[in-house]
């Protein structure tokens, strides 16, 4: 079983889906992408947590992020499962699911942990950046829903940090001051942050947010 870590590659793979067969990396294309796992279908949390991803669509496409789902249940089963979602969380599931019967995507991405469940999927959420690297990994355990809201927040910070050169402070949201990365010094942050900055320690410089 493969042990992914950020920066590494994600894992190519050609696998049936809700909406057709796909080839991951073609299907990402220059997208970001976020490719998350749920331990079954019909199973009441992920009902709720692919309805709620279903309703974020237009949040993931301003973003420029694909959405792919994974359980290790068939097409078939997906199929009648998205007719449920759509009932019960009063929207359209809108992005495929990946039907993972053998396991194969599961052991690429280290998403059966044997100590949990040894047949089932971890609720584990990779977002991959268009160069088709790994930029963040959360595994929750099968009794909690995911927090999208956060995932989105994770989005908007990787997608700013990289393009400039600032990090994301505890808690910060899109709009928020940033910090400066220690490898700037001063006098380039004259140049990059027009907008001015505050020097609360010599390693801790907050500036309104670049872009």
């Amino acid at each position: 079983m493969a042990t992914i870590r950020l920066g590494d590659v994600a894992p190519n793979f050609t696998a049936d889906t809700s909406q057709g067969e796909i080839n991951f990396h073609e299907w990402l294309g220059d997208s970001w992408g976020v490719l998350f796992s749920h331990p079954a279908d019909y199973t009441p949390v992920c009902t709720t947590e692919l309805g709620t991803t279903a309703k974020y669509k237009d949040e993931f496409d301003k973003r420029n992020v694909k959405v792919a789902a994974l359980s290790v249940d068939g097409v078939e089963s997906h199929k009648g499962w998205i007719v449920d979602i759509n009932e019960t969380q009063h929207t359209t599931v809108n992005f495929p699911i990946i039907a993972d019967e053998d396991g194969k995507v599961a052991n690429l991405y280290d998403m059966i942990h044997p100590n949990a469940n040894s047949k089932l999927t971890v609720r584990s959420l990779f977002i991959i950046a268009p160069d088709k690297t790994v930029k963040l990994i959360i595994t929750y355990p099968a009794s909690t829903g995911r927090n999208f809201d956060e995932i989105l927040r994770v989005i908007d910070s990787l997608q700013l940090t990289a393009y400039q050169k600032v990090a994301t402070p505890a808690n910060w949201q899109a709009g928020d001051d940033c910090v400066i990365v220690p490898a700037v010094s001063n006098e380039e942050a004259d140049k990059l942050f027009p907008k001015g900055y505050k020097e609360v320690k010599p390693y801790l410089r907050m500036t309104p947010q670049p872009n």
